[in-house]
Parts: structure tokens; sequence; C-alpha cells
């Protein structure tokens, strides 16, 4: 429990204390127009009211991933609640909000245009393909994930292929019409329910009685079953396995998205920082549940090596269990509803994305359904593929997003004189996790290479790629453009 009740403190405490550090750096300007009010076109860029904004933004990133990571990636033990605490103070919270303020000086500009304007235009190629290929992936992903929990508590003729249909059916409707006309409207009640349920399960932690069994006087190693094999280290496994809920690229893809909508840059902190701080209240609480409910890390292993186990599975169980028939068909409902508010929103930032790549004004529907049909036709197909494949490869693609994100940011920063190093230090960590990774997962996840070739080539590429940002600074001081007006 002590554990537990620390990094929540730290966590929100990191809000106030380090979020605020990263407005200041940046230099948000409450005077200024944002292109909710410069570009508004009524479909895209519509000056919503806040608290709509945050709740979009924080079901868009939520997903399943503060929930299904946190529960595999705490199964590495305790550390699990040390990198979901400082990945979200001092890396997810600043790659969420520093993108947020690129997009906003930048007239709602996504993600690949902000990338390739800071990194050029071949890196920008690359992340036109990598973003497309990462939205298409969550929204098959979270297709599948919400069909296989409804399907489970529903009469059998109600299949998972039906669910998947209706699904797919509401993805089409809300990729295509206005932001405000179906998003807008429906989010309050999916985001209601998605803090129904992690209130529910918090107040169950710390007044129903349950011991949190952290184990962290015992240290922080391995304690997954497979530790022995050295297939699962737990450097950098752990900061793949456990993405939505400490940093995540896919939020980068995001945050543009609702930067479209914001009133004032006064609001991106609360907004685009507390939502990621609060995503990462929910991976905390359920990586503390986790061990919670069965009764530590070898109980947990157990649980989910059992015929018919999954996340999925543990997730019905402990809500209905801890929070009874009424609470824990409502915490259901917000766990059904969290993939389905990030899959809808991914298909729309893909159509963001091609507009932007095809000059396309989003303003006709006649627009909207060129771009959309292709996306559909891929996401249909992906959604016929194996779910652990899919899995497999959105998790190290969100992650290598996350690196082009904060490397453009770095620049971003460099380039205008603000203090650069809040951005290029997470960024040179998590280049370090992806290479690394990448190499030593075993076949065909990964090239399956020995485990000190692996984190010497991660080493390389790291201070090659510093080599190359300090040979941009010369640059940059040589020519006397240190500050750089948006």
């Amino acid at each position: 429990m002590t554990l537990f009740l620390i990094s929540l403190a730290i966590l929100i405490g990191g809000y106030f204390i380090y979020g605020k550090l990263a407005e200041k750096i940046f230099g948000t300007d409450p005077d200024r127009q944002t292109p909710a009010v410069t570009n508004a076109d009524g479909v895209d860029f519509v000056a919503m009211p806040t608290w709509k904004v945050f709740l979009i933004q924080f079901l868009n990133i939520a997903g399943m991933g503060p929930i299904f990571g946190a529960i595999m990636g705490v199964m590495f033990g305790p550390a699990a609640f040390l990198w979901i605490v400082f990945g979200t103070i001092f890396a997810g919270g600043v790659h969420d909000f520093i993108a947020a303020m690129m997009s906003l000086r930048s007239g709602g500009m996504s993600l690949p245009e902000l990338v390739g304007r800071e990194l050029g235009p071949v890196v920008k190629q690359v992340m036109r393909l990598v973003t497309l290929v990462l939205l298409v992936l969550v929204g098959a992903v979270f297709v599948l994930t919400p069909s296989e929990v409804v399907a489970s508590l529903t009469p059998d003729w109600f299949t998972m292929r039906l669910c998947a249909g209706i699904i797919f059916i509401y993805y089409i409707l809300a990729t295509m019409l206005p932001i405000d006309k179906l998003i807008g409207k429906i989010y309050p009640i999916f985001g209601a329910a998605l803090l129904f349920m992690g209130l529910g399960l918090l107040g169950y932690l710390l007044f129903g009685g349950v011991e949190i069994p952290d184990g962290i006087a015992d240290g922080l190693y391995n304690r997954r079953a497979d530790a022995d094999t050295g297939l699962r280290p737990l450097f950098p496994m752990l900061c793949i396995s456990i993405a939505c809920g400490a940093i995540s690229g896919f939020h980068a893809t995001q945050s543009p998205m609702m930067a479209k909508c914001l009133k004032n840059e006064r609001l991106a902190r609360p907004v685009f920082y507390g939502a990621m701080v609060t995503e990462g209240v929910i991976a905390l609480i359920w990586a503390a549940a986790a061990i919670a409910f069965t009764g530590g890390y070898d109980q947990l292993a157990g649980y989910m090596a059992q015929p018919g186990h999954s996340t999925g599975t543990f997730v019905t169980d402990v809500a209905f269990e801890w929070l009874g028939m009424a609470g824990g068909l409502l915490a259901i409902f917000g766990v059904v509803a969290a993939p389905i508010s990030t899959g809808d929103t991914a298909l729309r930032s893909a159509r963001l994305t091609l507009s932007e790549i095809f000059n396309l004004p989003q303003k006709r529907i006649r627009n909207r359904i060129i771009l959309c049909l292709p996306l559909f036709i891929v996401t249909f197909v992906l959604m016929l593929v194996d779910f652990e494949v899919l899995w497999r490869y959105f998790a190290w693609t969100n992650q290598t997003l996350a690196v082009f994100t904060l490397w453009a940011a770095t620049v971003y920063l460099a380039r205008h004189n603000k203090y650069y190093w809040i951005t290029l230090v997470p960024g040179l960590f998590m280049q370090f996790v992806t290479v690394s990774y990448i190499l030593l997962a075993p076949r065909p996840e990964g090239f399956g290479l020995d485990h000190t070739l692996s984190f010497w080539t991660a080493g390389l590429s790291c201070a090659a790629a510093l080599g190359c940002f300090g040979y941009y600074l010369r640059g940059l001081r040589s020519v006397g453009l240190q500050t750089i007006n948006d």
C-alpha cells in the first residue's frame, strides 16, 4: 500500500510542479488566438468547452493501454509503479503538452507535418507512413478488444464478430461527422463511466480493507515467471509493455486534433498534461488492483496462466467482485468505452493526416469520403489478422513514434531558444528503449540478438543522434538563428 500511495502523491504533485515548469519553458500566451478561432470550419476546427476537450483528449489517449498495459506490465514487479510515475511526469506529460503547443502555434498542423518541419522532408515522409500505419493499427486493435469484452458478457448469439461490426459502423460515423456532432455529445457519457471505474477501484483499494503486496522492500528485480529465461528482461520490456500509462507516441497524433478545438493557450496544460497525468493515475490503480486482487506477483502470473484467462477476463472479475453488479456493469462500460473512444479518433486523425498530405479541405463531405474509404478498407482487412500480431507491432511502432516526436520537440525548442533538455533527455531514453527492444526481443517479434550487442547498438544510435543535434546547434549559433518567431 505504501508504494501505491507514494506513487499516487508524486504523480499528482508532478502535474502542479513539473507540468507548470513545462508550461513556463514553452511560454503559453493567453492573448494569442488559437486555430479553433482563426481556422474555424465547423468540422475539425471547432471551439469547444474546455471540459469537453479534456474528456475527449483523455478518452482518446486512454484506450485499453493504461488498463491492459498496466496489468501486463506489473507482472515485471514493483518497478512498474516507478515507470508509470516518472514516465508520466518527465516523458509522457511533456510529450503530449509540447506536441499540442507546437500544433497550436502552427495553425493546428498534424504530427507528421510538425515533425517533418523540424527534422526535414525525408523524415516527414517516414513520419507520414509510420503515423498512418499506427493510426490504422489502433483502429483495428480497438475494434477487437472491446468486442471481446462485450461478447464475453452477452448471450451466445451476440458474437464477437457482430459486436465488431457494430463498433466499426460507429467508427465510420465518428470519423466522417463534424467533431461536435457525435464525439462531442457521447464522450461525456464515456468519460463519466471511465472515471467512475477508476474512482470506484481507487475507493475500494483505499477503504475496502485490501492489501497491496507491492514487495518493494525485496528489490526491483524482474518478477515475471519466465524471468530466468532472459527473453523478457525488465529493461527495456517494461517500458514497451506500459506505454499509454507512461509515454505513448500515439498521444502526439491526438494532441494536435484536440488543439484544433482549444479556445485559449492557457488551457493547454490542464487539458494535455492533465489528461496524461489522469491516465497515469488510471494505470497506477489497475497495477495495484492486479496484485491486490490476486495476492501478489506470483499469484497474478498464475491467474494469467490458467486456461481461458486473459487481461479481459481479469478486468471483468475485478469489476464485479469489488464493485458489485451495478458498479461492475458501469465499470465494464467504461472499459469498453475507453478503446472505442480511442479507435474512432485514431481513424479521424488518419483522415486529417491524409487531408494535409493531399491538401484536401475537409469541409465538404465528398472530400471526407474520398479519404476515408481506403482507411476503412485497410482497417477492416487488419481486423482479420491475429490480435497478438497486431498488438506486437502496435506497441513498438507506438513508442518509436514518441522518439520522433520528442526529437522534433527538442529541435523546435532549440530553434526558439528555449530550454530543450526537457524533451532531449526523455527523447534519448526512449530511443535507447525502442532500439534495444527491437534488437533484443525474441523472433519474430524482434531480431533476438544478444543483450550486450543490443544495448551497445542502442547506445551508439543515441550517441549518433546526439552528435547530429550538437552539429545542428552549432549551425544555429553560427547563423544567429537562436530566436525565431512562430
